[in-house]
């Protein structure tokens, strides 16, 4: 996995507050594009969306669609620390908070005892079904699911990904502006011919866009995602 991209109206705002938040460093940056890479390596970019429709989190009618799930040790200074740059507070537990960053797309920050300061614990997807969205990324990323049960699925490896459940799951039905993607993720493989027959194979769809270096698909949940070269 390359990174996890997020649509926003506003790329130095976005990218400023999460560089900030996990203390990433900026790798790359142009007109429409930044990418910042964590100190635990996770690769977060921000992708120029200047009519973004923002989630209205926690309905379906504007769904969050994902989000990112950061480990912090201590939940209260996170937060007022996340609020401080910029966050808007959604929603408190005992073990997570929920937060919404400058552009609207929420995240949580969750409690871990003895973690090294703000590190990515994975991308969660809301879908229909967490077990067989889980079982087609873990085909896909070569990943082994390490946890099944109550609607919530999990894939190992040094980049896990999340799948929850959710009820009236609402896709995104990019490229349609009016239903867009609020996050997506790419992907590097060697060959772009072989990894689309491969994705193909497994369940995805391919969409509109692309070039020589990338191509678009979705997911069986309607995720979009793109195999970059």
């Amino acid at each position: 996995m390359d990174s996890v991209v997020l649509d926003v109206p506003n790329l130095t705002a976005e990218a400023d507050f999460w560089t900030a938040l996990t203390g990433a460093t900026v790798s790359k940056a142009d007109d429409d594009w930044i990418t910042v890479v964590t100190p635990d390596r996770w690769g977060i970019a921000f992708q120029l969306a200047p009519n973004l429709v923002p989630p209205q989190w926690p309905g379906q009618e504007h769904p969050q669609q994902a989000h990112l799930d950061l480990y912090v040790p201590d939940l209260a200074a996170a937060s007022a620390r996340a609020v401080e740059l910029g966050a808007t507070l959604l929603r408190e537990n005992e073990q997570w908070i929920t937060l919404a960053d400058p552009a609207g797309h929420p995240f949580d920050v969750c409690l871990k005892e003895g973690a090294d300061g703000v590190t990515v614990m994975g991308t969660t997807f809301d879908c229909p079904d967490a077990s067989a969205l889980a079982r087609f990324w873990s085909s896909v990323m070569g990943e082994p699911v390490v946890y099944d049960a109550d609607g919530v699925a999990m894939l190992g490896g040094s980049r896990p990904l999340l799948f929850q459940s959710v009820e009236e799951y609402n896709a995104p039905r990019w490229p349609d502006p009016a239903y867009p993607q609020q996050l997506h993720l790419d992907i590097e493989v060697a060959d772009l011919d072989a990894g689309e027959a491969a994705v193909r194979a497994l369940g995805a769809t391919r969409l509109p866009g692309g070039s020589e270096t990338f191509r678009v698909f979705a997911d069986p949940a309607g995720h979009p995602f793109c195999l970059v070269r």
